[in-house]
C-alpha cells in the first residue's frame, strides 16, 4: 500500500503508542515510519544495558548542540533512541508522571483539556502496575511498571540519608505527594525494560492493517492547499512516497521541528536563508528548547560495593538465567524530589537521582576505583533556546541551542543542587562508605568556584522539550487537540508539544500524550 489512514513518523515514545491505538479499528490503514532499525540488541532489554547504549550508533542520533556560551563553550552530549521504542529503548526507565500543577498550568497557558484531572486517565490507561490498582495507577495496561528486582545498599543509604537530612520519605512518586526520598519505579515488565516497542508494538505487528518501514528516513512532508498529504522518505537508497489521510509527527524535540522546518513550515526568514520556500509561516517552530540541566556531585567509596568494577560476564550470566540481579538494576536506582528554599510555593523544584557508581560525562570517562552519584537539577528552568536548521539538506543534523543558563536564576537554582547534593552526601548514612569528594572537590566552596564546576561540569539530563509548543499565542506550533495550526490532515504528538517541563523525566508524560491523542482520534 502507498496510501493509509494514518502515517506516523517516528516509533519512538508516542509513535508505537498510537501505531497500537490507531490500528486497533480494524478500518485504519496505518504506516509507521521509522529512521532506525530493530531494537534486537540485548543491551536494550537487559535494563543495566544502558550504559552499553549511551553512545552506540546503531540506536542512538548521537546529538550534540551548540556550543554553550554559559557553560565554557563546551558542545554537550545529547543521545536520543534511534530505533524501534526510540528513547524509551535507551533510557533509565524512571518511571514519573511530574505534578497535578505542571499540568493544570499547561491548561491555564490556554490549553483546554490538558488539566491534570483530563490527563490522570490516560496516564492510567498505559500502565500496568505490579502493584495494582487504586485511584493513582492500573495494573492492566500494556505499559510495564513495576519496583526494582534489585537495588544496591547504597541506595538504601541515599534515601536514609534523605531522611536524615530532614526530608520525607516517599515510596510512591506518583501518587498524592511527589516530595520526598525513594526508590523510583521503572518500566520493566518481569525484569526486562518495557519499552513502548517491547509493549506497544510487539503485541499487534502482525496486524493486516499495521505497515511498518524501519531504517526510513522522512525527508519532507507534502502540502497542497493547506493540507499535509503526503510524506516523501528514503529506505535502503531508494526515494519512496506514502499518502495519508493524516500524517502524526512523533519525531521528538529536535526531530519534529526539523521535519516541519524541511517541509517550508516555520519561520520564513529562517527558511529563506536555507532556500527553502516558505509555505506556511509558523515563527514558534524550533522555538520555546527547553532542557533540565543537570550536576553530578561524586564521592569516592572505601568498600567496593558500587557498580564500577562489576565483573560484566558473570552480571550478564545471571541475568539472562533469572532476569534479576545487577542486570536488572537501571543503576539510576533511588531519587529524590525536594523544595527548596527558593521554591516560592514550596513545591519540588529540584530532583535527585542516585547512582551507587561514578558517573561522569554520562558514563563515557570511566573513573578509577569506586565511587557513588547525586544527580541533581532544577525541575523549572527559565532559560530558552532553540532548534535551526544547518542547511536544507534533510542528512544534516539540526543546530541546537538549548541556551543552558541565559537567566541567570538557573545558575543560581544549579548551585542550589551542589549544595543539596553535598548535604546528602555528608549525612551519617553514608559514614560507612564516604570518601574524599570527587566532583566537585574540596577546594570549591565558594560561589564563584561552584559556579566554574557547572560552567565545566554540568549536562544534560535528557528532557528536552517545547520545540513545537501547544497554545493560542503567536509562538504556538500546535492548538490543544495537537493539529498543526493553519494546517489540516497534520499533528505533532511527542515532547515538543509541551508548552513548560514537567517536574521530573518526561517519559511517561509523552506516552499519557499519545493515549490522549489517540483516545481523541477515535472517538
Amino acid at each position: 500500500m502507498s496510501s493509509f489512514d494514518y502515517i506516523i513518523i517516528g516509533a519512538g515514545s508516542a509513535g508505537c503508542v498510537l501505531a497500537n491505538r490507531l490500528s486497533a479499528q480494524s478500518s485504519n490503514r496505518v504506516l509507521l515510519l521509522e529512521a532506525g532499525g530493530n531494537d534486537w540488541n540485548p543491551f536494550i532489554h537487559m535494563p543495566a544495558g544502558l550504559s552499553r547504549l549511551v553512545q552506540h550508533v546503531g540506536v542512538n542520533w548521537n546529538y550534540h548542540t551548540q556550543p554553550q556560551a554559559q557553560l565554557n563553550q563546551r558542545r554537550l552530549f545529547w543521545p536520543r533512541g534511534k530505533v524501534l521504542g526510540g528513547s524509551s529503548s535507551i533510557n533509565a526507565m524512571c518511571y514519573i508522571r511530574g505534578q497535578a500543577e505542571d499540568y493544570d498550568h499547561w491548561q491555564a497557558l490556554g490549553n483546554p483539556g490538558w488539566s491534570y484531572a483530563d490527563v490522570l486517565p490516560y496516564f492510567l490507561r498505559a500502565e500496568g502496575n505490579t502493584r495494582g490498582s487504586n485511584s493513582y495507577h492500573n495494573d492492566a495496561g500494556p505499559l510495564g511498571v513495576a519496583d526494582l528486582r534489585h537495588h544496591n545498599p547504597l541506595s538504601d543509604c541515599f534515601i536514609e540519608a534523605g531522611r536524615q537530612s530532614g526530608h520525607a520519605l516517599n515510596d510512591d512518586f506518583n501518587a498524592a505527594r511527589q516530595a520526598g526520598f525513594g526508590l523510583y519505579q521503572v518500566t520493566q515488565r518481569d525484569g526486562r525494560r518495557s519499552s513502548t516497542a517491547t509493549a506497544y508494538l510487539d503485541p499487534v505487528r502482525e496486524r493486516a492493517n499495521l505497515s511498518i518501514a524501519i531504517r526510513a528516513r522522512v525527508n519532507k512532508l507534502r502540502i497542497v492547499q493547506d493540507r499535509a498529504v503526503a510524506v516523501e522518505y528514503t529506505q535502503r537508497g531508494q526515494q519512496l512516497h506514502a499518502e495519508g489521510g493524516e500524517i502524526l509527527l512523533c519525531g521528538g524535540a529536535i526531530n519534529s521541528p526539523q521535519l516541519l522546518l524541511l517541509s517550508g513550515i516555520g519561520p520564513s526568514e529562517h527558511l529563506r536563508e536555507h532556500g527553502i520556500d516558505s509555505g506556511h509561516h509558523l515563527p514558534g517552530v524550533g522555538a520555546n528548547l527547553q532542557d533540565h540541566l543537570d550536576i553530578c556531585v561524586l564521592r569516592s567509596s572505601t568498600q567496593s560495593i558500587t557498580y564500577d568494577q562489576i565483573n560484566e560476564v558473570a552480571v550478564g550470566l545471571n541475568y539472562w538465567a533469572r532476569h534479576s540481579g545487577i542486570g536488572s538494576s537501571n543503576i539510576a536506582e533511588a531519587g529524590a524530589f525536594i523544595a527548596s528554599q527558593h521554591s516560592p510555593d514550596m513545591r519540588p523544584d529540584m530532583q535527585l537521582h542516585f547512582v551507587p557508581a561514578q558517573l561522569d560525562d554520562h558514563g563515557r570517562n570511566r573513573l578509577p576505583g569506586h565511587g557513588y552519584t547525586i544527580h541533581s537539577c532544577f525541575l523549572r528552568p527559565a532559560s530558552r533556546g532553540h532548534i535551526r536548521l544547518a542547511d536544507a539538506n534533510p542528512d544534516s543534523d539540526t543546530l541546537i541551542d538549548p541556551a543552558y543558563l541565559s537567566d541567570p536564576h538557573d545558575l543560581v537554582m544549579m548551585r542550589e543542587a551542589v549544595r543539596l547534593a553535598r548535604e546528602v552526601h555528608s549525612a551519617p548514612a553514608f559514614d560507612d562508605y564516604r570518601g574524599e569528594e570527587i566532583f566537585p572537590g574540596k577546594q570549591a566552596r565558594d560561589d564563584a568556584a561552584i559556579d566554574e564546576f557547572i560552567r565545566t561540569k554540568a549536562e544534560t539530563i535528557y528532557h528536552p522539550v517545547g520545540t513545537c509548543k501547544m497554545g493560542q499565542d503567536e509562538q504556538a506550533v500546535v492548538d490543544h487537540q495537537l493539529r498543526v495550526r493553519g494546517l489540516q490532515g497534520l499533528r505533532v504528538v511527542d515532547a515538543s508539544i509541551m508548552p513548560t517541563l514537567i517536574s521530573g523525566n518526561t517519559n511517561a508524560a509523552v506516552i499519557m500524550i499519545a493515549e490522549k491523542i489517540a483516545a481523541e482520534m477515535l472517538a
